[in-house]
């Protein structure tokens, strides 16, 4: 492959991966909000920081089903791929 087609098609997969993770971006910050910040009065910014990693460690990323990626966890969805 020449070093133009090269360039050519890390551009194209570097446009197709920003238009394929947007949704998923603010499907995720929506529901950070709206589960875990909205409504929230936090004392310290570490207080919010921690609440924030208990979401996602906890909720999102070992039990909320994404439809991104066949509708498993993403826990199960990395255990799936790496073995």
């Amino acid at each position: 492959m020449s070093r133009e087609a090269h360039v050519r098609f890390c551009e194209s997969l570097a446009g197709w991966f920003r238009r394929a993770t947007r949704p998923c971006a603010e499907s995720f910050f929506h529901s950070l909000k709206v589960e875990a910040i909205h409504g929230e009065r936090f004392a310290t910014r570490e207080e919010m920081r921690q609440t924030v990693f208990e979401y996602i460690e906890v909720d999102y990323n070992r039990t909320r089903r994404h439809s991104a990626n066949g509708f498993i966890s993403p826990a199960a969805f990395e255990a799936n791929h790496v073995a």
